[in-house]
């Protein structure tokens, strides 16, 4: 039950959150501002980083509609808050969509309820209004998006605009003559100005939001709490990095804001025209615009600046700016209400995504628009600034989704740990510096200064060096991406699903054949469509007449399947002019002719009689409406009229069983399926044809705007056109490499079903063995449950089709009970199963089969006839199930599917491409290995670099705590050698490794906590432990120690110089500090931790299978060799000089070697532990894996666990069941007798007791 004061906002939707609102409070206020106060303003940021608790404890709880400040939260898993504040605006008027209210004293005598009555809505909003009769709104606005108080549901909703849902017929009977300036004005009040205003922050702003970040908050206190300690040096160094980080942020951050500001400005503010009435137009700025307002597009067209829908004329869109798609695609009027002999159809509610032929979207560009004289191209706005298709993906930009990734929880738990371990470490300097009577305000400096040393500071900018180098060498692959933090994230890809045409197969189609239809019956195929018997046959007047083709700089431009089939007629495409369309009251269409057919030039000598009985007697097609292609509708159809007859004749194409569902029976031939499984069954794309000759009560102007449903009915089937879809040369060798690297391939096409499977055994996705299991899923009907049919793919051709009710049903029982052993399972093959599925089945099995999904899912390889949403369901789907998802596609219909999957790759021309986080210029799915394998190196070398960091923290750690125990410490010029030279250099440096050339079966880890990482944190810290306290025991124990003398320091006896120069350290020196510095114990651990710091640095270092060998980085290599051969030649070849810089102790020589063999023992032993025991594959197999290697009684094989045994998913706890869904149901499976399903045999779903009693 829902809470006073709380409510939902967008609920049910992706962005679904939960409001509350509140109100300040004077007490709470007063109290916080004490806190603040006494906590130095520490209070103040804490809140800063915590909106929630600044609200909560600065405000009380109130309802809704008294809200001053409302607190947001996501309802999604990462709970993200947010604190927003309610603003009041004053219209005359509460309805954005409505009219301004006026006093009744006020009010025109005439109606003002119709918008053609242009005299009275002129003075619906009269001067004196503004000061006159204001009704107050309350609004918020989050993410660029305005929520407004709505009385009637007492709730915050989005401003919505004329994407409601209201009827098409709506949109042109009520806002087909635009608004008059009032009305304007009025809208205007509530949507604001119709612009994408990407705001850039000044840098004082910038600066202050990136200096108040916890990571600089924190290098603040420590650089003060340095400073106070006496390490000047050490916190002025700190000091000018964070600067120089600081501004190389501020410097990316703006530049980033500038890029997109000048992006998205550069078609802010056009001028365009208006109507103000049925005729009357007025040129007004772009971000006047509201929704409403009906612009006219002018024939040489336009970059839209908003998102409109067309209500008259043609357009020819580039679209490439949304989809990364170049090819132009046609814009078609959106049909008014269809009236018909039967009475008026169903009239289809608007929606911007199901009738986006007919939507201009804002970004795109109107290349040339096809008009005539008396009703120009018009567009009625529907939504404006960030409320367009533009503009929900620049909030995108603007307000990416986090990140969900389990390395980055694990690395916040592990700081939190190492927060721990400062604590404890801060204890025991506490205990240890109150026994030794040490000051209050020393004892404070000490305990703080065990904090900044655990929890190393650079820890985020190390973390991130390695992305930011995978980014940039994937530019110089010409793969880009918009998202970086999601390079990571390609590192665990284990599933990849890809589009067919264009990206497994070529864009260019090949013509096979076709097919004729005559009588019911199939004419034999051929291959010859131009022969000279065929020219004037319906067959190939459709494949010439039912395209949308248009001609752009003299070139024929189109969808590429529109062009192979035109080409293949060989007929002439002529478009009219803009003087010739000018000319003429009716539409001058475009006309497709045979070649070699033009009309006859009139001359003198020959009579007009004689030239228009030539003329007659051409063959001409004139296309005078076009129903563009939709793939959920799977088809396209045009209405023409052909030169010399009076009726008008309707041409179809599209998906074989859509066409033939649509066709007049008795047309469609009795061996339909047969044939055209035939084709497809070889990998052919086939298309049906269909033509009709309309009825004489369909006249031109009747066609203008009737639904395409009333045309696309009781067609005449004429027969297939038969294509050939070449696979590209490197997909084959592509999917064999992501087969072998153990990753799922999955196909998602809108093609047919068989097609698709015949491509899939093609190009290897399903093996020569496997079986393949068609699933057919019926919707209820007559009462009767949903059902699935199940049918094996090489059976097709052997089994008849016998009647629904004669095939043996298996009934899904939820709760299961026992039964009987099963029967021996002939049927099931002994190899692999590969399930394939259609859309529509798809989305029966989604609303009425959701237990059985998964276990679809699992298996599943090919998902044929996959409108855009289903494609985006479908990777839901599979994150659901645990898979890392990632989605390959050309950017057309994939849009959505590629920005939900873990990583999304469109082929596009596009350097960056707003459809995907991830875009190549490679127009194949070469690219797809090559961002895994560079995600996989990015993802290793951040675990490296982590524990790094952690172990450089640890070392640290524990040498601070043992000379704390002596009261000593590590002197300014060491933290600053080992802080800068040493951590920074080789932390950057190990970034550097390229990925490994070859991708292969094992996976990077995701998570901190697996066993080998932890097995090689806590080894190394042991090891670390143990050779610094062997030292600083065995330092102690040396004769000269406790004497003091200083005779053997130096490289040999004769060293005499040397010797009195660098004396050892002095126990009654009055300079206290300077004692606890400088000392046998300091100079001791100096040196063995700085030699620990480059072994665990050379031991996390890993190479294959996931990265280069080490030896070819060669930056990181420099860098060991440079610090290593430093810290030799300050070890056993002593300066005086450096010695005094270093606050190094002269040590005897014997001793040094002693340090160098600790040194070595070390290395040794560390890269022994790193790459015998914690990294070793075949250890770890034998360990985790092979357990988990069972003998199934099922006689079907899911290929899944196949796939996964390789895998770091499994738990090497003994009778552990994996961490992710899709391997626990694979493994149960294996002993699920019922699975998979026998071929001829259906599943029903469970009706629910109540439906079924009644």
């Amino acid at each position: 039950m829902e809470r006073a004061g709380e409510a939902y906002v967008n609920r049910g939707e992706e962005d679904e959150m939960e409001i509350s609102a509140y109100s300040p409070c004077c007490w709470k206020l007063v109290l916080v501002s004490l806190g603040t106060v006494c906590s130095g303003g520490f209070l103040l940021l804490f809140l800063y980083w915590l909106p929630e608790l600044s609200v909560k404890w600065t405000c009380r709880t109130v309802p809704l509609r008294d809200a001053w400040v409302v607190l947001l939260r996501t309802t999604d898993e990462f709970q993200t808050w947010s604190r927003v504040r309610v603003h009041s605006l004053f219209a005359p008027g509460s309805s954005p969509l409505g009219f301004p209210q006026v006093s009744e004293s006020k009010r025109p005598l005439c109606q003002a309820s119709q918008l053609e009555d242009w005299d009275c809505e002129e003075g619906l909003l009269p001067q004196h209004a503004r000061g006159g009769e204001q009704a107050e709104t309350r609004f918020f606005v989050h993410h660029n998006m305005r929520y407004l108080w709505s009385v009637e549901s007492q709730s915050f909703q989005r401003l919505r605009a004329l994407d409601l849902g209201l009827p098409c017929s709506a949109l042109h009977a009520l806002h087909g003559a635009g608004l008059p300036r009032s009305i304007q004005d009025y809208r205007r009040l509530f949507y604001g100005a119709n612009q994408i205003d990407v705001q850039v922050p000044s840098l004082p702003k910038l600066l202050i939001k990136e200096v108040l970040n916890p990571f600089y908050i924190f290098q603040v206190f420590s650089m003060v709490l340095w400073s106070l300690d006496n390490y000047y040096l050490y916190a002025s160094a700190i000091l000018f990095m964070s600067l120089v980080s600081v501004c190389s942020s501020l410097y990316t951050i703006r530049k980033q804001y500038i890029l997109l500001h000048d992006m998205v400005a550069a078609h802010n503010t056009i001028r365009v025209a208006v109507y103000r009435g049925p005729y009357e137009t007025e040129e007004i700025f772009s971000t006047e615009l509201v929704p409403g307002d009906v612009l006219l597009v002018p024939p040489e067209g336009l970059t839209v600046p908003c998102d409109a829908v067309l209500l008259s004329g043609t357009a020819i869109v580039n679209e490439s700016m949304l989809t990364g798609e170049s090819v132009p695609v046609t814009k078609t009027a959106l049909p008014g209400p269809a009236q018909g002999g039967r009475g008026p159809l169903q009239d289809p509610p608007y929606e911007p995504e199901e009738h986006k032929r007919h939507t201009l979207f804002c970004g795109t560009s109107v290349i040339q628009t096809r008009y005539y004289s008396g009703e120009a191209v018009r567009a009625l706005v529907i939504r404006t600034g960030f409320s367009t298709s533009k503009g929900q993906l620049v909030c995108s930009i603007l307000f990416p989704k986090p990140t969900d990734f389990r390395l980055y929880r694990d690395a916040y738990h592990f700081l939190l740990c190492l927060v721990g371990v400062a604590g404890i470490g801060m204890l025991y300097s506490v205990i240890r510096s109150v026994q030794q009577a040490e000051p209050v305000g020393r004892v404070i400096l000490e305990s703080l200064d065990i904090l900044t040393i655990t929890v190393p500071p650079a820890l985020p900018a190390a973390m991130t060096a390695g992305v930011v180098y995978a980014q940039r060498r994937l530019r110089g692959q010409q793969i880009f991406s918009i998202s970086p933090q999601r390079i990571n994230i390609c590192g665990q890809l284990n599933l990849m699903c890809f589009d067919k045409t264009g990206t497994l197969t070529e864009d260019g189609l090949d013509f096979w054949g076709f097919v004729q239809a005559q009588d019911g019956c199939f004419l034999p195929a051929g291959q010859d469509i131009r022969a000279p018997n065929l020219t004037g046959s319906p067959f190939v007047a459709t494949m010439a007449a039912c395209h949308s083709l248009t001609t752009i700089g003299g070139c024929l431009s189109g969808d590429p399947l529109d062009l192979k089939m035109f080409e293949a007629t060989g007929w002439v495409l002529e478009e009219p002019t803009q003087e010739e369309t000018a000319l003429h009251d009716q539409i001058q269409p475009t006309v497709v002719h045979p070649p070699d057919q033009t009309p006859p030039e009139t001359s003198e000598g020959i009579p007009e009689d004689e030239a228009l009985m030539e003329l007659m007697k051409a063959y001409q097609i004139g296309i005078l409406v076009q129903f563009p292609f939709s793939s959920s509708l799977q088809r396209m159809s045009v209405v023409t009229r052909t030169l010399g007859q009076k009726r008008l004749v309707a041409y179809m194409k599209g998906a074989p069983e859509t066409v033939g569902s649509l066709c007049r029976k008795e047309t469609v031939p009795d061996t339909f399926s047969a044939v055209l499984e035939s084709y497809t069954r070889r990998g052919l794309r086939v298309i049906a044809l269909a033509s009709r000759q309309l009825e004489k009560k369909y006249t031109w102007h009747k066609v203008q705007h009737i639904s395409r449903d009333l045309i696309e009915c009781n067609m005449e089937f004429l027969g297939l056109v038969i294509l050939q879809n070449k696979l590209k040369p490197e997909t084959v060798p592509v999917l064999a490499e992501l087969h072998r690297a153990r990753i799922r391939l999955v196909m998602v096409t809108g093609d047919n079903l068989l097609t698709a499977i015949s491509v899939g055994h093609e190009c290897g996705m399903i093996p020569a063995k496997g079986k393949v299991i068609l699933t057919e899923a019926l919707p209820p009907r007559d009462g009767q449950p949903a059902t699935i049919n199940w049918q094996y793919a090489d059976e097709l051709s052997t089994l008849e089709i016998s009647d629904k009710a004669s095939k043996e049903e298996i009934k899904l029982m939820l709760d299961e009970e026992e039964a009987p052993p099963p029967a021996p399972r002939p049927g099931v093959p002994d190899s692999s199963y590969h399930f394939a599925i259609t859309g529509r089945s798809f989305s029966v099995i989604l609303d009425h089969f959701p237990d059985l999904l998964p276990k679809l899912l699992l298996c599943g390889t090919i998902c044929a006839r996959m409108a855009p949403d289903q494609k985006t369901q479908l990777v839901e789907a599979l994150q659901k199930m645990d898979y890392y998802v990632g989605m390959c596609g050309d950017g057309a219909n994939d849009c959505g599917a590629l920005k939900r999957a873990h990583a999304g790759i469109s082929l596009s021309e596009l350097e960056a491409s707003v459809a995907s986080p991830f875009t190549s210029k490679t127009p194949n799915i070469s690219c797809v290995p090559d961002l895994i394998r560079e995600g996989r190196a990015a993802l290793v070398t951040s675990f490296c670099v982590f524990k790094f960091m952690a172990l450089y923290s640890i070392i640290q750690y524990l040498s601070v705590l043992l000379l704390y125990s002596t009261l000593g410490n590590l002197g300014d010029v060491q933290y600053l050698f080992i802080d800068v030279a040493i951590i920074m250099s080789l932390a950057f440096t190990m970034s550097l490794n390229r990925a490994w050339g070859e991708l292969v079966p094992q996976r990077p880890p995701t998570s901190l906590v697996s066993p080998q990482l932890l097995l090689s944190v806590f080894t190394q810290i042991l090891l670390s432990l143990g050779f610094q306290v062997g030292a600083f025991l065995l330092v102690q124990e040396q004769p000269w120690y406790r004497s003091g003398e200083n005779g053997a320091c130096g490289l040999a006896s004769n060293s005499t110089a040397l010797m009195n120069v660098t004396a050892g350290p002095k126990p009654e020196a009055e300079d206290g500090e300077a004692d606890s510095v400088c000392s046998f114990e300091n100079t001791t651990l100096f040196y063995v931790s700085c030699f620990q710091y480059v072994a665990v640095a050379l031991a996390f270092a890993k190479g294959r299978p996931f990265r280069q060998p080490t030896r070819t980085n060669g930056f990181f290599v420099a860098s060991l060799i440079a610090t290593s051969g430093f810290l030799l030649f300050l070890l056993l070849w002593p300066i005086p000089a450096l010695d005094r810089f270093f606050e190094l102790a002269c040590i005897p020589f014997d001793w040094r070697l002693i340090l160098l063999v600790l040194a070595l023992s070390n290395l040794v032993l560390s890269l022994s532990l790193e790459n015998f025991i914690c990294d070793c594959d075949i250890l770890w197999q034998c360990i985790c894996y092979t357990r988990q290697k069972y003998e199934s009684p099922a006689q079907g094989t899911c290929p899944q666990l196949e796939l996964d045994e390789m895998a770091p998913g499994h738990s090497c706890r003994r009778q552990a069941s994996p961490r992710a869904k899709y391997q626990r149901l694979a493994q149960e499976l294996r002993f699920d007798p019922d699975w998979p399903p026998q071929p001829q045999t259906s599943t029903k779903a469970q009706v629910p007791p109540a439906e079924s009693s009644t």
